[in-house]
């Protein structure tokens, strides 16, 4: 009887205290929600509001309506930096995610020294992206030198340029998420793979890639989101440069992606600062559907598996 008053007692107990968690939810809450609002809801909500006005400061700001977005739309160099950072990203991503994978597969086959290279491997990535533009376009100019030649002298230098950069900076952080999704397949099911007569290819792609695609739905989403926003080592490596000059006269920045055409524009002069912000919310949207309809289509995938 007394077990029974003493586990009864203590439950009560865990009700209660239960409660008063729940009743000073919203106390605990409140701070944490007041600097999201302040820090992100609000300043979003008046981006969006800035992109349908002319302004030097939000303060002086005039609604125009969609002029911003029709000018920002028929830019010749919004549009061949869209269409420069779609190609960018789809070749990233692809080598990226390859070579990231392949490290990860390798670290994983009980080889010496595997903690060595995956801190070696991973050191890139703490590296900042404006000081990688400027280290790696010494690197490019001293080899491309050899050949009378400069990164900057045509556009495929500075794609190529940035691939490797990105490549080398990004392959080691996604080789940790890839390490930890091969690690958590179960032994037995390697086993039972061999012991069926399958090959090390056959247990690549039947076994060990299938149960890894968790880890290459948030690689993919990670290296997704980060070429598109690719900004400083942009920046550090070409500026966008070189010009070419389209028909008509207009000058476009031929390895500028959007994040840095979206920069530029605000700086170019007092009343294109509306025009950049309408490029911003285009780019949000662009980046925010192409992430969700990634990750659904490898969602699925998963749940296949």
């Amino acid at each position: 009887m007394n077990k029974k008053k003493k586990k009864s007692s203590s439950a009560g107990s865990a009700g209660l205290y239960t409660k008063s968690i729940r009743k000073c939810f919203v106390l605990f809450m409140l701070p944490t929600f007041a600097a999201f609002c302040i820090g992100f809801i609000w300043p979003f909500i008046q981006g969006i509001y800035l992109s349908f006005c002319k302004f030097t400061v939000p303060q002086d700001a005039k609604f125009v309506g969609f002029d911003n977005y029709i000018e920002a739309l028929t830019d010749a160099g919004f549009q061949h930096s869209f269409w420069y950072t779609t190609l960018f990203a789809v070749v990233s991503i692809i080598a990226i995610n390859v070579l990231a994978f392949t490290v990860a597969y390798f670290l994983t086959q009980n080889i010496k020294g595997a903690n060595v290279f995956r801190t070696v491997f991973f050191m890139p990535n703490l590296i900042g992206g404006i000081v990688l533009g400027y280290i790696w376009s010494m690197i490019f100019d001293g080899i491309l030198s050899k050949y009378g030649t400069y990164l900057l002298a045509e556009t495929k230098y500075g794609f190529w340029g940035m691939l490797i950069l990105m490549c080398w900076q990004q392959v080691g952080y996604m080789m940790i998420i890839y390490i930890a999704g091969l690690q958590s397949i179960s032994d037995d099911m390697i086993e039972a793979a061999k012991i069926d007569g399958a090959n090390k290819w056959q247990t690549l792609w039947r076994i060990t890639i299938p149960n890894v695609m968790s880890s290459i739905t948030i690689c993919v989403f990670l290296t997704l989101t980060n070429s598109f926003k690719l900004f400083d080592q942009n920046l550090a490596l070409t500026n966008g440069m070189p010009i070419s000059f389209e028909e008509g006269g207009t000058m476009v920045n031929t390895t500028e992606m959007l994040a840095l055409n979206i920069y530029k524009t605000f700086y170019t002069g007092a009343n294109s600062r509306g025009v950049a912000q309408a490029k911003a919310v285009v780019f949000f949207i662009l980046v925010a559907v192409l992430a969700l309809a990634q990750l659904r289509m490898t969602r699925e995938k998963e749940v296949q598996q």
